[in-house]
């Protein structure tokens, strides 16, 4: 999927943008730094809500479920793959998989890499978009 047609789809459906450790914006509506927009805990389908489908514990289209196997997905702004935004460690492209290309601290493709695509004094907005 082209890059131009991720950012099309994310503001069609009120996907949510976030960008890497670092930076900060919380002036953003569209950033997980600002309490009251994309990081709210009572935006509908925000990830830090914990009932929402993607931040609920229990749903498996969320982040926060260590068993989940349909969590959101992750784009640089350059529209390459940054696997899944993924608690379980199990999910062989889950950035919490130690083992796996995009959670290895040591792989260039994993965010968990400073000296790759994590790298702190080069920062890319990361967008998140549901897997649906």
């Amino acid at each position: 999927m082209p890059f131009l047609a991720i950012r099309r789809a994310a503001a069609a459906s009120l996907l949510l943008f976030a960008r890497t450790a670092g930076a900060d914006c919380p002036y953003d509506l569209d950033c997980l730094s600002n309490p009251y927009g994309a990081g709210s805990p009572y935006r509908v389908d925000g990830l830090m809500n914990p009932y929402s489908r993607y931040g609920s514990p229990y749903s498996n289209q969320s982040w926060a479920n260590p068993y989940a196997t349909n969590p959101p997905l992750l784009f640089d702004e350059d529209g390459n793959y940054r696997g899944r935004l993924s608690a379980n460690p199990y999910l062989p492209d889950s950035i919490s998989n130690p083992y796996g290309r995009y959670g290895n601290p040591y792989s260039a493709d994993s965010i968990n890499n400073p000296y790759g695509a994590g790298n702190p004094y080069a920062p890319k907005e990361l967008f998140i978009v549901p897997a649906d």
